[in-house]
């Protein structure tokens, strides 16, 4: 009898319904302004108009943090340094954290889980200084809860990309065999190339957070309902299974999204970016699979991309991305082909199948950022329903948000700032920089 009990607790657990994290976005944005949510007309079905999971974590006051809605349990501090995966897998297993010995490197879906989009890589007036934060910017993750770091001294401040072991199936940066990460300085995934093809000598490393608890999360269970849509067992939502055929503006998106009838449903909404990332499958690839990077049940349509490829879609999100001097004027997509870059006069698949980046809302075709992004405005949807979706009802104060920035100083002193929130009847954000004011790491 008790294996009996204990075999249907296993079986529950592996079909237990995973619920997404929100972005924690709650201010409403047209395509260049901030706009109140109750006037928001032809945007109103965008990220912040609905609720879904809201991000809730406690600091268990022993180095880790426990996401209260995907009951993962992460390690709070910053490494010292970065590593590589080779690095981190070993300290993983040798790791004794609050009394526990089954830490391990997180997925890419694992770590994006813990991405916030309240978040703002922030814009300096002086030009050519990637060195220093600007006072203006918000890290992509919750420093209420969790340390953060920026890049290190002889890097740019925005080079604060976090590990992952989820490794792109194909290589990018012609022929580099590639690890996708998350970077919490700008709020994007990109694959990151490592190592040549055939090398054993990683060039690129990683700030970690280490993570324990459930494996389920971001394993997607898809059932084909026979009409056009998709249902995704392990979270409950459910998709078109056919994408919208054309792109469009993220305006047409929204509009598109919220008047979509299809399998006898009539409550699509476009996805929120983390919900559109968890059903990334990044065992897939065009240059692999012959496939976009999602499952083979979805019938997503063909492009021919900037290079002459064969290829498949950006897909937009809800979210808008806040990213650079006109800050709403971006939002978030996932990349379910290659994404497209141009380097040096070449165009190639710089950040892999799955990665997360934005473009603007509205605009032209062009070449963008240090690894020449392609940007291409008209994107394509796909749609979800269901989940634990509420109507956002309240405006949101963002001057309340974060009330601590735990901003690490990158120094052989391993310092760190925590700057505490001004009174709340203050509409000022504190200023914070690289190298704020040292004072004794907390362990």
């Amino acid at each position: 009898m008790k294996y009996i009990l204990l075999s249907i607790l296993c079986i529950s657990s592996l079909f237990a319904i995973i619920n997404i994290p929100d972005t924690a976005q709650k201010e409403c944005y047209d395509n260049s302004s901030k706009i109140e949510c109750s006037k928001a007309g032809a945007f109103s079905a965008q990220d912040a108009y609905y609720e879904t999971n809201n991000p809730s974590y406690t600091d268990n006051r022993d180095g880790t943090v426990s996401d209260n809605v995907t009951g993962l349990m992460w390690s709070k501090e910053v490494e010292d340094s970065k590593v590589s995966l080779e690095e981190a897998t070993l300290k993983a297993r040798r790791m004794n954290l609050a009394g526990y010995g089954d830490w391990r490197v997180p997925t890419v879906k694992e770590l994006y889980s813990l991405i916030d989009f309240r978040g703002y890589t922030g814009f300096s007036r002086i030009r050519g200084n990637m060195n220093d934060a600007p006072s203006n910017a918000i890290p992509y993750i919750n420093t209420d809860y969790f340390d953060f770091k920026y890049g290190a001294k002889n890097e740019r401040y925005i080079d604060a990309q976090w590990l992952s072991r989820t490794e792109y199936v194909s290589t990018t940066m012609d022929n580099m065999k590639t690890l996708f990460g998350v970077n919490f300085a700008d709020g994007r995934i990109k694959g990151y190339g490592y190592k040549r093809v055939g090398s054993m000598q990683s060039r690129k490393k990683f700030y970690v957070r280490y993570v324990r608890g459930t494996t389920q999360y971001g394993k997607n269970r898809f059932k084909d309902n026979r009409d056009e849509t998709l249902t995704d067992k392990s979270t409950n939502l459910m998709w078109t299974k056919v994408d919208s055929k054309k792109g469009m503006s993220w305006k047409d998106a929204l509009e598109y999204a919220s008047n979509l009838e299809h399998g006898g449903h009539s409550d699509w909404r476009l996805p929120n970016i983390k919900e559109l990332q968890y059903i990334v499958d990044y065992t897939r690839s065009p240059d692999t699979t012959s496939s976009p990077a999602i499952s083979p049940l979805f019938n997503l349509s063909s492009i021919t991309n900037e290079n002459g490829q064969r290829d498949y879609p950006y897909y937009w999100s809800s979210t808008t991305h806040q990213d650079g001097p006109n800050r709403y004027t971006n939002a978030s997509y996932i990349s379910f082909g290659r994404a497209i870059g141009k380097m040096r006069g070449s165009i190639m698949d710089v950040h892999g199948a799955g990665a997360q980046r934005s473009d603007p809302k509205v605009g032209s075709q062009n070449f963008h950022g240090p690894q020449g992004d392609a940007l291409r405005s008209n994107n394509y949807v796909i749609c979800v329903r269901g989940g634990n979706v509420e109507q956002n009802q309240s405006e949101v104060d963002y001057s309340k948000y974060p009330y601590r920035l735990n901003i690490q100083e990158n120094s052989s002193e391993s310092s760190s700032s925590s700057m505490q929130r001004p009174d709340e009847s203050s509409n000022q954000r504190p200023e914070h920089r690289f190298r704020p004011p040292p004072r004794p790491r907390f362990r």
